[in-house]
């Protein structure tokens, strides 16, 4: 059975692999499935950035104050992901591939990072800590 951690490491391996397509699709040219597959990529990642703020963030602050300098580090985490894919959504309506494509290597290599810190740092912490996860995290698995 799996946990409301579980279905945010769904969530990352699913935005992983998204990202990755649109680098396919930028590097064939097909800015069309390019558009909509980030578009999909996009709504993923704010639902799991916001998921993560909402309802994990403030439950491990309250559990204890040892907290305070991981969340810190992924809010800053959060706002460069936000920002950096501001900026693929950006270069991609102007049609500019290779800049699209620089921004998007970048905000790749940023999310993975992030995601292990996550997984291996924060995740963790929660399971020990965060009393009801489960009921704190009741959203809706992501298929991957």
């Amino acid at each position: 059975m799996s946990d409301g951690l579980d279905n945010l490491i769904r969530q990352h391996r699913t935005g992983e692999a998204s990202l990755a397509l649109v680098e396919l699709h930028l590097r064939e040219g097909d800015w069309t499935a390019a558009d909509l597959v980030l578009d999909d990529a996009g709504r993923l990642l704010h639902d799991n950035l916001r998921t993560e703020e909402e309802r994990l963030f403030p439950a491990l602050a309250e559990a204890g104050r040892t907290a305070g300098g991981i969340i810190a580090l992924m809010r800053h985490d959060h706002g460069r992901v936000r920002t950096l894919l501001a900026a693929v959504r950006e270069w991609m309506a102007l049609r500019d591939a290779n800049a699209a494509a620089a921004e998007l290597h970048s905000l790749c290599l940023l999310f993975q990072e992030h995601n292990a810190r996550e997984e291996f740092v924060l995740y963790p912490l929660c399971r020990t800590r965060v009393p009801n996860l489960n009921t704190i995290l009741a959203v809706p698995a992501y298929d991957a």
